[in-house]
């Protein structure tokens, strides 16, 4: 390949833009434990609501007990997560698949600061007609995200190695499978219907998303600290 053409290795940060590296890919790391705190702690707090029957926008929808709760904790989680993309950007040098993902985790993590203007209402409302707006809103948001966490993965797959890319691509099709699932129980939930495993399905969707960013953390960590499985990066594009 011409020299001109090239993509050159990606270069090794100085020690103070090491550590600046090393704090925002962290930072994704800890917003994946933040979610899940948030989803072992935060039902708690709401009677009659069921982790496995109900969905976690249920959580902060409308009138819901805990919405407050969930909303500050979610500012917090955003935050981690657009410091994350921001993070992946700074790692990425000239491995652009790497920079696009990224960008893309950024863009998701903005998806997040306009969530709580577009909840949805609780079951017995929706089913009562009283559905508006924001409810509407909150599905295209659901489908936004989505498509972006997806596409996220997709660049993600191609911008490491063989591993990586493996299990980025299983991931990829667990979400496809269980995002079909819960888009099955989405009428009921409208119309205030039982859904047993709704909040299994979605909770398996979001806890594949939320380990992808971890493992992704790990194989962004700076050259020498990074696990050996990572150590190899496809720069190709």
């Amino acid at each position: 390949m011409p020299a001109q053409y090239a993509i050159k290795p990606i270069a090794e940060p100085g020690p103070s833009a090491r550590t600046a590296q090393k704090v925002m890919l962290f930072c994704g790391i800890l917003s994946s434990f933040l979610y899940v705190a948030m989803n072992i702690f935060i039902p708690a707090q709401f009677p009659g609501y069921s982790s496995s029957a109900h969905t976690v926008s249920e959580l902060s929808a409308i009138d819901a007990p805990t919405r407050s709760l969930w909303v500050s904790l979610a500012v917090v989680y955003t935050m981690l997560i657009i410091i994350f993309g921001l993070g992946i950007i700074r790692s990425a040098s000239e491995n652009r698949k790497l920079y696009t993902v990224g960008v893309l985790i950024f863009i998701y993590g903005m998806l997040n600061v306009i969530w709580p203007f577009t909840p949805m209402h609780q079951r017995a409302v929706l089913a009562a007609g009283g559905a508006t707006l924001t409810d509407t809103l909150h599905l295209s948001m659901a489908a936004a995200t989505v498509l972006v966490m997806v596409t996220a993965m997709s660049f993600g797959a191609a911008a490491f190695g063989k591993d990586f890319r493996i299990y980025s691509l299983i991931t990829i099709l667990v979400l496809l499978v269980f995002g079909i699932l819960t888009a099955r129980d989405a009428p009921k939930v409208q119309a205030n219907l039982p859904t047993p495993y709704a909040g299994v399905w979605e909770r398996i969707n979001i806890g594949m998303f939320l380990l992808w960013v971890v493992v992704l953390a790990i194989a962004a960590w700076p050259p020498g600290v990074r696990p050996k499985a990572f150590n190899k990066i496809d720069n190709s594009w």
